[in-house]
């Protein structure tokens, strides 16, 4: 009977149920990567007072830090001012610049998002057409050597580690060929080596997943009623086999898009980018832990963030997903 009413409610009113269960499922996942970023932290090793104030610091001087910054209190009394500042919009004190962390971050994060968010739209406009384009030409059998080829490239790229992608890049095109910049964030060219180091593997990846839903599409009844009526073959691909293969290339972009911007920690490193993923490995070997504190829950709330906007991005294309079984 319950089962029957909750069937009954979320197809008179799909959106508002829809949208109260993504939303309870974020507010919940929130505040899980909220507590794990506390935990973490104060799990790490080492006196992060000590560490920031150098071996040779009074003990008073310590004593007056640690009291201070309420580390001597209990771990529940500092996990409540934790949450009691994150609502003030309070990420504490930098421990190695004496700066406010929010204001760190708000000089950080764009240069982050600048980059994840490049390498997301161009790994989108090269994987999705060379998905499709691939699909068409290999559907039934036909194009062996397209197959093979394609699938050889996309495998090699696909294991090949980003580490080991962004040095070549620096060997071939900063250091041999002296071509493009390979430090920092200078203008449109500094981006180039960056942003192709984020975008091998996941373009791969994505260009995999389209080509394979195109070829499933493709043999799907409506694509033969289609080419039965003689419509043209550029409308069959765009109106009828594209918009189909957009929900599940949606999804596998949602978590593409979570890894790029998880994936800048090592790629800002390696091109000296002034962004969150760079200032993570300073502050960890500086046991700044605020900072170290603030950056994971920036990665962690922006991937959730990301999936809850692919879940209604998902819900806008394919309306019948708001009533379907989560």
């Amino acid at each position: 009977m319950g089962g029957s009413v909750k069937s009954s409610l979320r197809a008179r009113h799909p959106w508002p149920v829809f949208l109260i269960r993504r939303l309870g499922r974020f507010v919940v996942s929130l505040a899980v990567v909220v507590t794990a970023s506390f935990a973490m932290v104060h799990a790490l090793p080492g006196d992060p007072v000590r560490g920031a104030l150098g071996l040779m610091a009074p003990p008073e001087t310590i004593a007056a830090a640690r009291e201070r910054l309420g580390l001597n209190d209990p771990l529940w009394r500092q996990y409540l001012d934790y949450l009691w500042n994150l609502l003030h919009l309070d990420l504490g004190t930098s421990l190695d610049t004496q700066t406010p962390v929010r204001e760190k971050m708000a000089q950080l994060v764009p240069a982050t998002l600048q980059l994840g968010l490049t390498a997301f739209v161009v790994c989108l406009a090269v994987a999705i057409p060379v998905g499709l384009l691939l699909g068409i030409a290999t559907r039934d059998g036909r194009g062996r050597g397209l197959h093979f080829g394609f699938g050889g490239v996309t495998g090699l790229a696909l294991s090949v580690p980003d580490y080991l992608v962004s040095v070549g890049l620096v060997f071939v095109f900063a250091v041999s060929l002296n071509a493009l910049p390979v430090a920092g964030l200078s203008g449109p060219a500094s981006f180039v080596l960056p942003v192709t180091a984020l975008v091998v593997g996941p373009a791969a990846y994505l260009a995999r997943i389209v080509r394979a839903e195109t070829q499933r599409v493709l043999g799907e009844d409506y694509i033969r009623a289609a080419r039965a009526k003689r419509l043209p073959a550029r409308l069959i691909y765009l109106r009828h086999a594209l918009p189909n293969t957009l929900t599940p290339t949606l999804t596998v972009s949602g978590m593409i898009l979570a890894s790029m911007v998880a994936g800048t920690v090592l790629v800002e490193n390696v091109f000296a980018w002034p962004g969150v993923g760079a200032e993570l490995v300073h502050s960890v070997l500086a046991k700044d832990y605020p900072v170290v504190q603030a950056v994971a829950l920036f990665f962690g709330a922006g991937i959730l963030l990301i999936n809850l906007a692919v879940d209604i991005a998902i819900a806008v294309i394919d309306p019948r997903s708001t009533i379907k079984e989560s």
